[in-house]
């Protein structure tokens, strides 16, 4: 059986940028069809620098970058966006319509679609966003929340094969973030390959299957989340708090009670906590 051809591959890539900082050194990785990879590492580390490598907001120094085993370092911003979307950790960095309409119309126009193809996928976009309601409104006017909504739209419109996400929990409710975590599940059901910048480890431990660490423009770890994020010297590394879940079974370990990473999620704690509770009850 012939071996799977990554989607991405990065190959020694490097990056300074003009005022002469080194934001990424040697980077080697290899991204395939389908993942859902967690980037993460304190500020500066070169997260952002990564990712803009990909739809070409920043040329690589040195090194070659490949997206579906095609050189990408000729390759125009245009030709990428239709790739790759990048949705910002601040969506007013890419929000400039009039109004709400508007802004999926012009994410959809350089597609090269009938007017009539155009309206209708932004009918559709705002109805499947919840952001009908604001069709007419100026992005300006919008909540923090629903705008971050819309700097989604505007990319998921164009069904980009890639999706790269920059901090998309911060500043979100729970229910933005459950509407976050259904909108990553539908994109893998379409074999979407998403990649997330972010520092809520929580998050990343419990719905993100691979982490990437890096720290000072290279990678120090890439493997099983689970696995990156107990390993208390990478978290120390790149100045990251252990999960919760990780310093609740290191407790239990301290106190005999329970053997380290056999608990792995919330259900999982709440269960043992639940059992503890009611066998000391019942010795009462």
């Amino acid at each position: 059986m012939a071996r799977e051809i990554p989607l991405i591959m990065m190959k020694e890539i490097g990056y300074t940028y003009p005022n002469g900082t080194r934001a990424l050194k040697n980077i080697n990785l290899n991204i395939f069809t389908g993942e859902l990879i967690g980037i993460m590492g304190r500020n500066g580390a070169g997260k952002t620098s990564l990712i803009r490598t990909l739809n070409g907001l920043i040329r690589p120094i040195y090194g070659n970058i490949y997206i579906k085993n095609e050189n990408i370092n000729s390759k125009s911003i245009a030709t990428l966006s239709k790739i790759v979307g990048i949705i910002f950790q601040n969506p007013f960095h890419q929000l400039f319509a009039n109004s709400v309409e508007e802004e999926i119309n012009f994410s959809l126009r350089s597609l090269n679609l009938s007017k009539e193809e155009i309206q209708k996928r932004t009918d559709q976009t705002l109805r499947e966003f919840d952001l009908e309601k604001y069709r007419k409104r100026s992005p300006l006017n919008l909540s923090g929340g629903e705008s971050k909504k819309l700097a989604v739209a505007s990319i998921i419109c164009r069904d980009p094969q890639i999706l790269i996400f920059d901090e998309p929990t911060l500043g979100q409710d729970a229910k933005e973030i459950e509407f976050f975590i259904n909108l990553i599940n539908n994109e893998r059901k379409k074999r979407k390959t998403i990649i997330i910048i972010t520092h809520n480890i929580e998050f990343a431990y419990e719905y993100i299957p691979r982490t990437i660490l890096m720290t000072e423009g290279q990678i120090i770890a890439d493997g099983s989340t689970i696995e990156v994020l107990n390993n208390e010297f990478l978290i120390e590394q790149t100045s990251l708090i252990l999960p919760q879940i990780c310093q609740f079974n290191l407790a239990l370990q301290e106190l005999g009670l329970q053997e380290i990473n056999k608990i792995s999620s919330k259900n999982d704690m709440t269960d043992y906590l639940r059992n503890l509770i009611k066998n000391k009850s019942s010795k009462i």
